[in-house]
């Protein structure tokens, strides 16, 4: 009997949340840090690359964000002001990381792997995929290449990240951030202004809108004591789960064989990258006064969404990070064009649109 394509997108829904949960259940028992995240993220990828059929559907991935955003602004302290007096230094510094960040990656692709400078450019690029894979396509790059160099990175950067935090910091390696809990009243009104937000935030092509709206609405109602906005905490165990069967679900894009091939190149390019963050991270850390794994989150070369997760799992401030991770992010999506047209110069024709599309 044929299953409709509404009964196929359930079944596939309903076998990448089980694998998720999977995931991870194992990973909390293990103790390892941000475990529902890490866990339903290694175990989707693993099973996506086997030739599952994994599915998060877009719509259910919004909604996601917006529970997300709710959650985080929730860690928001009504200090926040003064902790805002040291972001202008950070964020200068920010300029100097991503740069040097982007050149590492750069080296290690197109001087070791011998990637084409195009390829090697925008492979080195810290975040912001979909941007990236459209200008890429304009200049004949390799698509299949660069999304695999990118999604890899974030997939170790997830793996890899809480536990440079756990060890560096004095944090909880199973912590799932605590807050006070909100009444019935609180909530109702609290989400509703929180989607409003979103809804702008998308409408006015706000990175990461959906999000970044909620979040930004959850915190200043927290951190200004207008009301207390908190999710139930099995909510938010379910969101990271589900937030990790996301990530995983992006190998979907990528034949084996292409993960494969990419593999040594993307991780060595990786290590270049995440590197030169450390170092950004510790001289921010020794200038600002702030902890090392908070510096790092927001200098790492991975998605706004996911570093400014991870703080807020790791009772990190989340809204520092954020920050940063959202300037990153725009001053990408300013200066990509014209520093793209710099280093690479003008598209040609002959190459415009010629590269290999990723698989769909």
């Amino acid at each position: 009997m044929m299953l409709s394509p509404m009964q196929s997108g359930a079944a596939r829904l309903g076998m990448t949340l089980l694998v998720a949960a999977c995931g991870g259940g194992i990973f909390h028992l293990l103790g390892l840090p941000a475990a529902p995240l890490s866990g339903a993220m290694v175990f989707v990828a693993v099973t996506t690359l086997a030739g599952a059929p994994t599915l998060l559907p877009d719509r259910l991935r919004d909604a996601l964000f917006i529970a997300i955003g709710i959650s985080m602004g929730a860690g928001v302290q009504p200090d926040l002001i003064e902790r805002a007096g040291d972001w202008p230094v950070s964020m200068a510094l920010l300029v100097v990381v991503v740069i040097c960040v982007t050149l590492a990656g750069y080296a290690v692709l197109h001087l070791g792997a011998k990637w084409s400078k195009e390829t090697a450019y925008f492979g080195a690029i810290p975040g912001a995929l979909s941007y990236v894979i459209a200008l890429a396509s304009e200049r004949g790059a390799d698509l299949p290449r660069i999304a695999s160099s990118q999604s890899l990175r974030l997939f170790v950067l997830v793996a890899i990240l809480p536990f440079a935090v756990v060890s560096s910091s004095e944090v909880d390696a199973g912590a799932v951030q605590g807050v006070a809990a909100s009444s019935p009243v609180e909530i109702l009104v609290g989400v509703a202004l929180c989607l409003a937000a979103s809804w702008l935030a998308v409408r006015m092509r706000v990175p990461g809108g959906w999000m970044t709206g909620a979040f930004f609405m959850s915190a200043a109602l927290n951190a200004t004591g207008i009301l207390t906005l908190a999710l139930p905490q099995f909510v938010l165990v379910l969101c990271f789960v589900m937030f990790g069967a996301m990530i995983g679900t992006r190998f979907a894009s990528m034949t084996f064989h292409q993960f494969v091939s990419v593999l040594g190149a993307s991780l060595a390019a990786f290590c270049a990258a995440f590197l030169t963050s450390i170092a950004g991270a510790l001289l921010m850390s020794a200038l600002v006064d702030i902890p090392f794994g908070q510096a790092l989150l927001a200098y790492a070369p991975g998605g706004l969404e996911v570093m400014t997760l991870l703080a807020f799992m790791l009772d990190l401030d989340p809204t520092f990070v954020a920050a940063h991770q959202i300037a990153r992010f725009t001053g990408m999506v300013l200066l990509l064009p014209f520093v793209t047209g710099l280093v690479l110069g003008r598209p040609t024709e002959r190459g415009a649109g010629k590269g290999p599309q990723p698989r769909t």
